[in-house]
């Protein structure tokens, strides 16, 4: 199977390199090119523009870092809706809202092509393993078709109906992590200022109800102030803006997911935003604890 794969940041290039390895033929495009550079020492074929891609390739896939790249790479320069023809498949993994999907579905479909938004959960290390969770909507038909694709991805993938619904649910999703991290972080701290090892909090959580890989993973690194990007803690904060106008939209009160947004801006304006999201817990241990009074 042929594919093209536009974007080769953390997630998209773990992507394409699985898709390699798992025997599909892949046709890279990035927007500082020399990304693409790994991919074809993997056998991987170079384009020079998304354009180029989609000329190319009946499925193109897309990971973009947020709404205005994955707007840019189908209707900018070179962009690929002018070169979209019947029967062509575009699959768009970014996180975006729904109101970016449903633009970039409408100008696939009156050119003849096929969409599906794809989302998925998960981050480096599932991407690199063939375990994320896809979150797809849109053309069923066109879902069918690359679930080979998709087996290789992920670990599961749900079809969601109609394009929008694969946008909320990821947005739901990360508003929810990016939430339990702050709190996690919270926690933290409170034991390691209340005298306690933290190390040993994270053994306890993992033996209660509120177990769960990512305080497995994320905990140990934390702890030792390391935060090396899976998920950028720029895209969570994007993620949390986007959940909150969702939020508005649907006239749901989410005081906790805005609270959480507010700590991740404040990481960003500490120059925290290229590191994983994890690093949120450096923004609530550099509170100094008030002096004591004797």
């Amino acid at each position: 199977m042929e594919v093209g794969f536009l974007g080769l940041g953390i997630m998209g290039k773990a992507i394409a390199m699985n898709l390699l390895r798992h025997g599909f033929k892949v046709t890279v495009w990035n927007r500082t090119l020399s990304k693409c550079d790994e991919l074809a020492e993997h056998g991987a074929s170079v384009a020079q523009t998304p354009a180029a891609v989609v000329t190319k390739c009946k499925y193109t896939f897309a990971m973009l870092s947020d709404p205005s790249a994955a707007l840019v790479v189908v209707f900018g320069k070179d962009g690929i809706v002018d070169h979209v023809s019947g029967g062509k498949g575009y699959i768009d993994m970014s996180t975006v809202d729904a109101a970016t999907s449903s633009k970039i579905s409408e100008a696939i479909t009156k050119k003849g092509g096929y969409f599906l938004e794809a989302p998925v959960s998960g981050s480096k290390k599932p991407a690199e393993d063939g375990q994320l969770v896809i979150l797809a909507a849109g053309e069923q038909v066109l879902y069918d078709e690359v679930l080979p694709a998709f087996n290789v991805i992920g670990k599961k993938s749900f079809y969601l109906g109609q394009v929008g619904n694969g946008a909320k649910m990821k947005l739901v999703v990360n508003m929810i992590m990016g939430s339990m991290m702050n709190a996690f972080s919270e926690g933290l701290v409170l034991a390691g200022r209340s005298g306690l090892d933290p190390s040993v909090l994270l053994d306890i959580l993992d033996l209660g109800a509120i177990a769960n890989p990512m305080f497995r993973m994320k905990g140990p690194t934390m702890i030792q102030g390391s935060h090396p990007p899976a998920f950028p803690l720029k895209h969570q904060q994007k993620d949390m803006r986007l959940a909150l106008s969702l939020g508005d939209d649907t006239a749901v009160s989410m005081p906790v997911a805005a609270a959480a947004n507010e700590a991740f801006k404040k990481a960003r304006s500490m120059g925290l935003g290229e590191l994983d999201f994890s690093a949120v817990y450096e923004i609530v241990k550099a509170v100094e604890p008030p002096s004591q009074i004797s």
